[in-house]
């Protein structure tokens, strides 16, 4: 149901646009985030705005570099990179669930729709 893309390989300080598509459910009614798995490491929070589109979080280690962002009319979340840094390094995920409040945006275990992963690697 959620399929994303735009993953690949890019040198330190560059950027990458993430998409994510939804296909069997209205992305404008779901909370959407982004959340990465770094080898060896667990899966950690990186970005999400809420169903009204009102509202963003991000992780502290990627504010001022990362915006995510939607296209309810093409179903399609993002997630705009830039100034990546090999710590960056990672499998992105989207997610999405339906509805929730901003306490919970950003607890991303249970949400309830998940991509396959797109792969990111920086090099230094």
């Amino acid at each position: 149901q959620l399929q994303a893309s735009g993953g690949g390989l890019v040198q330190a300080g560059g950027s990458l646009r993430l998409s994510c598509v939804a296909s069997g459910l209205a992305l404008r009614r779901y909370t959407m985030a982004w959340i990465r798995q770094a080898p060896g490491k667990e899966r950690e929070f990186v970005a999400a705005v809420k169903w009204d589109g009102g509202s963003t979080y991000y992780a502290d280690s990627v504010k001022g570099r990362f915006t995510i962002s939607r296209d309810n009319a093409k179903n399609t979340g993002y997630l705009q990179m830039h100034s990546l840094k090999p710590e960056d390094t990672a499998v992105y995920f989207c997610a999405a669930d339906y509805g929730r409040i901003s306490s919970t945006v950003t607890r991303f275990s249970d949400y309830a729709h998940w991509g396959q992963g797109t792969l990111v690697t920086v090099s230094s």
